[in-house]
């Protein structure tokens, strides 16, 4: 009984005169009863899941790209305006978009603001119709005339003139089948069917929607 006594006594005096760092440790490492155990970090990891999101990243992304080009090159697309043949109807550098689904049952109609294949240089370029096959197209003292009737442009800056890129003072220009005039709203900046002539049908590649 007095050992037990003695011995108690020896271990109270032992913890207690161990550093407060070594008593933590002690606590740490002889958890109380009933207590849960701190879980090592990074130990329960899902491994399962992990690899299931990079899997469905590495198959989404790739659909989600091929997904927009379909879009865009069928159905609708985004187009960005470079230089200002048609201002002031579209600012420099302006998004807007352009509907190409279903271009083969669409019949151009005068006004409609269109993206061509420039004949040019083969590059693209935003335009108005003016004449449609059939028609013809009179250029007369600044004026333009439509099957004898001028053409009354109001979306053209206050007192625009048109003139073609010859010599002559007047041209009558005649659109034959599937062909149409085009002309850019900016009449001093527009290389168009002045230049070039009529435009074929298989050239036009798109409908402007927004202005």
């Amino acid at each position: 009984m007095n050992v037990d006594i003695h011995s108690a006594k020896k271990t109270t005096k032992i913890f207690m005169s161990t550093p407060l760092c070594m008593v933590a440790v002690q606590e740490n490492e002889s958890p109380s009863p009933g207590l849960p155990k701190r879980r090592r970090r990074g130990a329960n990891i899902n491994w399962v899941h992990v690899f299931r999101q990079m899997a469905l990243c590495a198959v989404g992304i790739p659909l989600a790209f091929g997904c927009y080009l379909i879009i865009n090159q069928h159905f609708f697309g985004s187009i960005q305006i470079v230089g200002h043949s048609m201002s002031p109807t579209l600012r420099e550098n302006g998004q807007y978009l352009v509907k190409r689904w279903k271009l083969r049952d669409y019949t151009p109609k005068a006004q409609d603001i269109v993206v061509i294949k420039d004949p040019a240089d083969q590059g693209l370029s935003v335009e108005r119709i003016v004449a449609v096959e059939g028609q013809s197209v009179h250029f007369k003292d600044g004026k333009v005339f439509v099957d004898g009737k001028e053409l009354q442009e109001r979306y053209l800056s206050p007192g625009t003139l048109t003139y073609t890129y010859s010599q002559k003072h007047e041209q009558l220009i005649l659109c034959g089948r599937n062909q149409f005039f085009v002309l850019g709203d900016n009449r001093l900046a527009s290389i168009d069917s002045r230049s070039y002539g009529p435009v074929p049908r298989a050239n036009i590649r798109g409908l402007l929607l927004a202005r």
